[in-house]
């Protein structure tokens, strides 16, 4: 079987400081990670950030671990600046879901959207 990707989403921000563009693209893929199970793709910035089930149970430890039921991806997003990002999280539930935040210079708030991953992570 072939990995089949199927786009959910794009996002565009335009910055009227600079004119600069933020742009996020996920998409669903079929076979993700060493297993080949289904998850998410996020595309930003010229970065791949994969969402399949073990680095799924891996992040969700960690944030059973700190007594959280969300966990900022900090090394997979790009937040050098305050007013100019690009986070991800991973909100444990059921379903689990990857959220994005976005923002650039020129907006008020940060755009959130949330993406349900396709598969469940074991409870503690």
């Amino acid at each position: 079987m072939s990995n089949t990707k199927t786009p959910l989403d794009e996002l565009v921000l335009q910055d009227l400081e600079d004119g600069s563009t933020l742009r996020l693209f996920v998409e669903s893929c079929t076979e993700v990670g060493n297993a080949g199970k289904p998850g998410l793709q996020v595309h930003y910035l010229g970065n791949i950030v994969c969402f399949e089930p073990l680095m799924a149970a891996k992040l969700a430890y960690q944030a059973r671990k700190r007594a959280q039921t969300e966990l900022f991806l900090e090394d997979r997003s790009w937040s050098v600046h305050q007013d100019q990002f690009v986070k991800l999280y991973l909100e444990l539930g059921t379903p689990p879901q990857v959220r994005v935040e976005m923002k650039t210079r020129s907006r008020s708030k940060p755009l959130v959207k949330k993406y349900p991953l396709p598969f469940a992570l074991e409870a503690e």
